[in-house]
């Protein structure tokens, strides 16, 4: 499944995820003080959210339908598909180049291919 998000739908969709379950009057408070959103605006995001099957709005309380883990999870998965064909090793030697890293971020990467590679 490819879920598109703009910017701001993304950063809307992180304020859901942090808050929910969470009605979508407190939605329209908070979205009036971070994003100087008026009612409307705030309720067009929300249905364009619940349209593109993020979320659900069951009697003004809206909830994920999918989590934040795995809707960014997917998005890595498909940005490396499409960008690298699918080549995780690409991906990595791309974004390391010219960058060092540390040891303890070397040995977080090593813990999650040894845990890939046992599953």
């Amino acid at each position: 499944m490819e879920i598109q998000l703009g910017i701001i739908e993304s950063k809307f969709a992180d304020v859901i995820w942090e808050n929910e379950p969470i009605t979508s009057t407190e939605l329209v408070k908070i979205a009036e003080k971070e994003f100087c959103w008026k009612r409307t605006t705030t309720h067009t995001v929300i249905k364009r959210l619940c349209d593109k099957g993020l979320f659900v709005n069951e009697k003004g309380t809206v909830k994920a339908v999918i989590s934040k883990k795995d809707f960014y999870s997917m998005q890595s998965r498909m940005y490396v598909e499409t960008a690298f064909s699918g080549s995780l090793p690409a991906f990595i030697a791309a974004f390391t180049d010219g960058k060092t890293i540390s040891p303890k971020e070397a040995d977080a990467i090593r813990k999650i291919i040894d845990k890939a590679e046992g599953e």
